[in-house]
């Protein structure tokens, strides 16, 4: 038997290479996440509302102009819209082009709704433009976007 012994139990398992190993596992888990990028949310758009392309105008979107966190961020969109039988907003569609998934909501509306707005709070995955499309009652697609620097970004995962 030799005079050299290893503390492990398992052959051949040393204290170096068990270290090396969880660094490695757990220097994974901050790898970086991919993220959309304008082209994606371009084809998520496509994916939603078909090969139509939405016109500049109709839409106004804010947010804050700095975030200081991403996990929730207040974010209201408007539709210059009448709300009649006639005349309404369909559908308000939200994207963000650096979260992980581009499409961050979909808003359904009709005539009954009576206003052309929504509110609500969303993630934002880093400083980035909010991208709000609107579908009207005739089938035209309006757009509106508004850019935010965030200093504390969420939508990692």
């Amino acid at each position: 038997m030799s005079g050299k012994q290893h503390s492990s139990k398992l052959p051949g398992l040393r204290r170096r290479t068990l270290l090396k190993g969880a660094l490695a596992v757990g220097g994974a888990t901050y790898l970086p996440v991919s993220i959309a990028a304008p082209e994606d949310v371009d084809a998520a758009v496509a994916e939603l509302f078909g090969n139509r392309t939405p016109q500049a105008g109709k839409v106004t979107v804010k947010i804050p102009p700095i975030s200081e966190n991403g996990y929730s961020v207040p974010l209201s969109v408007k539709v210059d819209s009448p709300m009649t039988a006639q005349d309404h907003v369909v559908r308000i569609a939200v994207f963000a082009e650096e979260n992980p998934i581009a499409l961050v909501a979909n808003f359904e509306l009709g005539p009954r709704a009576g206003n052309a707005s929504i509110q609500s709070r969303i993630r934002m995955g880093g400083s980035q433009r909010i991208r709000a499309v609107a579908e009207m009652s005739d089938g035209s697609l309006w757009s509106g976007y508004a850019f935010s620097i965030v200093t504390l970004a969420a939508c990692v995962v």
